[in-house]
């Protein structure tokens, strides 16, 4: 297998959109399972998928669903997390 292949850019955006998509599904459902008093996604999984790329999906979902909304390590630390991987794209890209 073709390392190069793995890593054009063309997959590294379907990645990024994929795992923005699922990261706003889980917001949605972490927040559905706390409406019904069920059993909760643990919020070191939230942040860890906002570290593995999901910062965008993990922002949209916060405020779409109102969750987290109310914690600091979420409110502050999505969007530098998001920050911070920008800046490390743009520091190999450019």
């Amino acid at each position: 297998m073709n390392f190069e292949n793995i890593f054009a850019l063309q997959n590294i955006i379907i990645y990024f959109f994929a795992i923005n998509i699922i990261t706003f599904f889980v917001m949605w459902l972490d927040k559905r399972k706390a409406k019904k008093g069920k059993w909760r996604i643990p919020e070191n999984t939230l942040l860890l998928l906002v570290l593995l790329g999901g910062g965008i999906g993990g922002i949209a979902g916060m405020y779409t669903f109102r969750h987290k909304t109310q914690k600091m390590k979420f409110v502050i630390g999505f969007p530098v997390i998001l920050i911070c991987e920008i800046i490390l794209i743009l520091r190999i890209l450019l």
